[in-house]
């Protein structure tokens, strides 16, 4: 079994944001990059299978130079390879035809990332992979099993979830609680060091989106607290200043 994992290159969600020259770039100054913490459930649930499936794990970048560490502690999680696609992840679309490009005479049996990263939160790769690909394409995954070429998941949708059963090879965009996130340890640390990380050109294909300017978040007002016995002031409030009457 063939099993490609692909990951992003994020902030810590912890990571102060900011933007320089305008608003038009994200200033990484000081900031800890990631594996993406949807991914990292995908990556998870892929050691599994090698465990109990005897499965090749390979993973997957689209980005520069510098997702190389990021890529290595993937490797050392336990993944038996990696590749990195040397272009900037400028978009879903780009990102997704790069991926299937590169996928598309490899064989693999099951394609897994994140439900979405965590900078852009697009949830859209897996369904563009899915149909660049033309196999099925299934988001957002909580649980997978495999019995022999067929897989039993379940889906989160509104309200509750689904069961799906279906046949390999396909695309899911993982979410918990469908692994537990591996911690790598010293041996995989050292032994990642020597596992083959292929930096391949990019693959032609054209950007659709540019992003123009970036900016923060409002704050939001503070909630202004009124007693029962102060209705009037609470109207003219919802008036006046809520304008919402």
């Amino acid at each position: 079994m063939k099993v490609l994992v692909c990951i992003t290159h994020v902030p810590d969600t912890t990571a102060k944001v900011s933007f320089k020259e305008n608003g038009t770039l994200f200033d990484e100054s000081g900031v800890q990059f990631i594996i993406g913490p949807y991914d990292d459930y995908a990556l998870s649930r892929a050691i599994d299978l090698k465990a109990s499936h005897q499965a090749r794990v390979v993973v997957l970048n689209v980005g520069t130079a510098a997702s190389d560490p990021t890529i290595r502690k993937a490797l050392a999680t336990g993944a038996d390879a990696a590749v990195r696609i040397d272009a900037e992840p400028v978009d879903s679309f780009f990102v997704a035809n790069q991926i299937a490009q590169y996928a598309k005479d490899k064989d693999f049996d099951l394609i897994l990332m994140g439900r979405e990263s965590i900078d852009h939160n697009g949830g859209m790769v897996h369904g563009m992979v899915g149909e660049l690909l033309e196999m099925p394409s299934v988001s957002p995954v909580m649980r997978l099993e495999l019995d022999g070429k067929t897989a039993l998941m379940d889906r989160e949708i509104e309200g509750g979830k689904e069961t799906i059963r279906l046949e390999l090879p396909f695309v899911a965009g993982c979410q918990e609680p469908i692994a537990e996130w591996k911690i790598p340890n010293m041996r995989g640390i050292m032994t990642a060091r020597s596992k083959p990380l292929d930096v391949l050109p990019v693959f032609e294909g054209a950007v659709a989106v540019q992003a123009v300017r970036y900016g923060k978040i409002e704050k939001k007002q503070l909630c202004k607290m009124f007693e029962p016995s102060q209705m009037e002031e609470l109207v003219e409030a919802l008036r006046g200043e809520a304008k919402v009457l």
